[in-house]
């Protein structure tokens, strides 16, 4: 399937309400489901991934698939680890190509018995009743999944002797670990970090209805859009300024781009402010991963020269993002490239993007990663693109289509 998308003018005015964030209603199912207590979640995600998970929880099979949910399999595996019975967990072709090996090991320390059903450390896997050890404390490299130590925390309070986990090496996605602390400690359950460790005794949650914020991710692809305009008046319905999500940097990098964000009861409303746009950008994206490739595409689309750190769990994602950037910001005539180290004190790997944009008509690929077709999507404003399997975006944002035809795209869906 491909959707051609173009836009007739570069004007952007109007009001989206964007989906509850995936990351927060994923956790926030998680927690529901270890709570004694029904509670009610408010604005919960649409998403593929947050669907799955909620059927996957109250699903009595004995064979639980993920699709391709990667969130979805890793808080599975931790919440399964600790049930009664044997369920199978697996997943798409895709899935049972990324690593799980170092939940499952510090699953095994804690008392976990599982089982590869096919290739050791990968999905998918046979899960059986545990016999919970007086063990709870874990050595972990921080520089793996945050999804890994968001997983253990969550089940950390349900265990005998709770859970301390010591974070080895520098901390990945800090703000992905922050955000699933919030929750825990928005359900009652007390915790310490302490330097790298984090400590949480046995506790139960205590039930509380919750309203899901809004996602920041998504949030981004309409900042892009905002950049490209000519003429911008658009309303950003669901997000919070004081945010759990690291992504919620979103605004303050986009000043830089010449976009201004005010804040508002509803959420927040983007014009173009009268500071000049950078020629030149520079990020670490440590905490703020998932909107790496928007920005990407926004630096290639008006010729701003981006330097990009902080990109190390790019690669694992749904698919190798930087191959995939660099693989269609070349359809463009843009470069994404890996850079030597600035300086003999960092050992950080940079990514260049250089390269202004020429939009004639590319065709682009998606991986089956939702953010490559989302990140790329603006560039219709330029120009018309094509987009392979466009709806890999039900992953995180089933609607993103709709909400850009109600923006003014036309979108061409051919024979769906």
């Amino acid at each position: 399937m491909i959707y051609k998308v173009s836009k007739p003018s570069r004007s952007i005015k109007g009001s989206i309400s964007l989906d509850g964030s995936k990351s927060i209603s994923n956790r926030a199912l998680i927690i529901q489901a270890l709570c004694e207590m029904p509670f009610e979640i408010d604005y919960l995600s649409t998403s593929k991934d947050t669907s799955t998970l909620q059927a996957l929880l109250s699903s009595k099979e004995e064979v639980l698939d993920t699709g391709a949910a990667g969130t979805t399999f890793r808080f599975m595996t931790a919440y399964l680890a600790l049930q009664k019975g044997t369920q199978v967990l697996t997943g798409s072709e895709r899935m049972k190509q990324r690593p799980i090996g170092v939940l499952v090991e510090a699953l095994r320390k804690l008392g976990a018995n599982i089982e590869y059903l096919e290739n050791e450390g990968y999905p998918p896997l046979k899960i059986n009743a545990p016999n919970i050890s007086n063990n709870n404390r874990l050595a972990i490299s921080a520089n793996v999944s945050s999804q890994y130590i968001s997983a253990l925390l969550m089940i950390g309070p349900m265990l005998p002797n709770g859970l301390e986990i010591e974070l080895a090496t520098n901390i990945v996605s800090r703000p992905y670990i922050e955000m699933t602390l919030n929750l825990m400690a928005y359900f009652g359950i007390e915790y310490r970090w302490d330097d790298n460790l984090i400590s949480v005794k046995p506790q139960k949650y205590q039930a509380k209805n919750y309203k899901v914020e809004a996602d920041w991710s998504a949030a981004s692809y309409y900042y892009a859009m905002a950049i490209f305009s000519d003429d911008l008046d658009l309303q950003l319905n669901g997000v919070w300024k004081d945010s759990v999500q690291g992504d919620s940097v979103l605004s303050k990098m986009m000043t830089q781009f010449g976009v201004e964000s005010s804040y508002n009861e509803a959420g927040v409303h983007l014009i173009k402010s009268k500071i000049p746009v950078s020629d030149h950008f520079e990020w670490d994206f440590i905490r703020c991963p998932d909107i790496a490739q928007t920005i990407a595409v926004v630096c290639a689309g008006i010729g701003t020269t981006g330097s990009f750190t902080g990109l190390e769990t790019l690669r694992i994602k749904e698919t190798d993002r930087i191959a995939a950037l660099q693989n269609e910001l070349k359809k463009i005539g843009s470069n994404f490239k890996f850079q030597e180290d600035k300086s003999a004190q960092n050992s950080k790997e940079y990514f260049e993007v250089s390269g202004l944009a020429k939009v004639t008509s590319p065709v682009f690929e998606t991986y089956e990663d939702h953010r490559m077709a989302m990140a790329f999507a603006p560039l219709a404003m330029l120009g018309e693109i094509e987009v392979k399997e466009p709806m890999v975006v039900v992953k995180s944002y089933p609607r993103y289509w709709e909400d850009l035809e109600s923006l003014g795209f036309e979108i061409d869906r051919g024979e769906e």
